[in-house]
Order: C-alpha cells, then structure tokens, then sequence
C-alpha cells in the first residue's frame, strides 16, 4: 500500500515536469537559430518554394499555436515526422532504441560489476599501493574526453593491431541481421542460431562497450570509495572491530549501509547515460538513438530534436523512479 501510494505522489510529480521539459525543447529548438526550412529547400529554392515549404510544416502559424498543435499530437502519440526521413518520430525512435540500449545497458553493468568492488577494496586499505593506483587510474579515465577515448581506441585496436572490426553498424557488411525479439543483435542471433550474426554482433560490440564501461567505472570507483570510507568511520563499524568481528563481516556490514547511497547514485549517472552515449554511437556509427538524436540537432529537424528530447525525459524519469522504489524496498526505514 505504501509502495502504490508513493508511486501515485512521484508520478503526480513526473507528467508536469515531462510536460514543461516538452514546452522548453520546443521553445528552445524554434528560437536556436537554426533555419531547417532553408535546409530542406536548398540553396536554389525561390522564395514561394520556401513559404510552401514552411506551411506544410505547420511552421508559419504563431508559436503558441504550433506548441498546442503539437502537445495534442503527442498526448494521442503522435510526434510528428523526421523531416529528413520522412519517416514518424516515434518509429525511428522505435527502430533505434534498442541498439542504444543493447550498448548502454552492457557498459553499465560491467562498469559497476568493475566500479563498485574496486572502489570498496580502495576503501578498505585508504592511502595504500591498490588505492593509489585505482585513484590514478579513475582520474585518467573520468577526465579524459568520450570522444577521444573512443578514437584512440579505434587508432589502437582497429588501425594498429587489426584486432577490432571497422567502425561501420552493429554487424558486418556481409552478414544479415536476425529477426528482432529482443532488439539486440546479439542475443537475437542466438535466439535464431545463427552463430555467424552472433559472432559478428559481439565483435563489433566490444570496443564501443569498452570505451563506456571506462567512462562509467571511473566515476563509480570514486564515488563508492567515498562513501564507503565514510560508512567504515562510524561509530557501528568501529564498535565491531572492538568486538572481534573479522574483515569478511565488516566488510559485508559496510556493503549493506553502503548500498543505498551507491545505488542512488548509480540510478543518477544512468539517468544521463543514454544522452552520454550518443557521441560513442557517432564514433561507432553505432546507428542508435544517441547518434540519431545528434544528427537531428546538427540538421534542426525540430520534430526529431523534440522526440528525441522527450525520450531523454521519460528515460530519466523511469530510472529515478525505480531507483526510489528500489531503496524504499531495501530501506525500511524510508517508508516512514
């Protein structure tokens, strides 16, 4: 009962903040600058050319009457057409997603498979050999640049040392894709047997998936250090050293009282992660959301821009929303 209750109040909370992110993508797009009517025409395009372009598009009525065409649009799940595919908004988001997701959800989990172990044997021994060395290398790898990282990861294994398949989609050229349950090429290879999809699938997800997982252990490891160095200097861990307790049961005492903060912190760096991965997706020309997402800022296909916007919401949303209901399982004490 308290569970539906508090997800009744966080969703009360959500539809008027997805709203007004809607309103202010909208707003923000229209006043950017950015002249896409003039970039569908071309520079040949006459000017009665360019005024039947822009009221097809519904681009010649006031702006408060546009944003109301369009809130009634999506609210029935319509987001318009991609202007440089023709195509509706929410099918090429559809078709896209799972490859964002497919690279996005595997770094995650290796990241923080690597992050979180890392970053409490770092706090176990502060200011020793393992610490200093796992501080370094986060340091290196939180500061580096995303983009930069993944090009010197292509520079190395696919130029250099021949190990990693060229930077070209999510499979090679000769190989067809399976047929789509999961979205995942990969797994869904495997679903249909056919080993040489699968083959290619996990080769060319290796090096994006790499790069990612760096970007997201290397926060991870300095966050859970810090917050495990804070939970081993109460008073309950010193209290249990005083019993006897051996290194194992204090080690898993400070897992447990460290959970809650790593997990809300985990849930906020993915909440960002999936606009983050859109620049290992241009590298990669990955061809997912993310990469789609930025080739329609770069194009001001407005309808694009503000689908992909809305997606970033929601995404956000949801991830806080299961991060909270996670720590109000695992938290007794926040149900008060």
């Amino acid at each position: 009962m308290i569970i539906v209750q508090y997800l009744a109040r966080r969703l009360a909370f959500v539809i008027p903040l997805v709203l007004g992110i809607v309103f202010i993508t909208f707003m923000l797009v229209r006043i950017g600058g950015q002249d896409a009517v003039g970039m569908l025409a071309g520079p040949m395009a006459g000017k009665a050319e360019v005024e039947m372009i822009r009221r097809n598009l519904g681009l010649d009525k006031p702006l408060w009457e546009q944003f109301f065409i369009y809130a009634q649009s999506v609210l029935q799940g319509d987001m318009g057409k991609s202007w440089q595919s023709g195509r509706p908004v929410l099918d090429e988001i559809l078709t896209r997603i799972s490859a964002s997701l497919e690279l996005l959800l595997i770094s995650i989990a290796l990241g923080t498979l690597v992050g979180v172990p890392v970053g409490l044997r770092a706090a176990m021994k502060p200011n020793k050999a393992f610490d200093q060395i796992s501080r370094i290398a986060s340091l290196i790898s939180f500061s580096v640049p995303t983009y930069w990282m993944a090009l010197m990861a292509l520079f190395v294994f696919f130029l250099g040392l021949g190990w990693a398949p060229p930077p070209m989609g999510r499979l090679d050229l000769a190989v067809f894709p399976p047929a789509t349950v999961t979205g995942s090429y990969f797994i869904d290879s495997l679903l249909a047997g056919d080993m040489q999809a699968a083959g290619s699938a996990a080769g060319h997800l290796v090096l994006p998936v790499l790069v990612f997982s760096l970007i997201i252990a290397a926060p991870t490891i300095k966050q859970t250090r810090a917050i495990a160095l804070e939970v081993l200097g109460s008073d309950y861990i010193r209290l249990a050293r005083l019993y006897g307790y051996g290194k194992g049961t204090i080690r898993r005492i400070a897992l447990r009282n460290s959970f809650v903060p790593i997990i809300t912190y985990i849930g906020a760096e993915l909440a960002t992660l999936l606009a983050a991965v859109a620049l290992v997706e241009l590298v990669f020309s990955w061809g997912g959301l993310g990469q789609w997402g930025l080739n329609a800022i770069l194009f001001g296909d407005f309808a694009a821009v503000q689908g992909y916007v809305l997606v970033l919401a929601l995404f956000a949303s949801s991830v806080y929303l299961i991060v909270d209901l996670i720590v109000l399982i695992a938290e007794p004490r926040m149900r008060r």
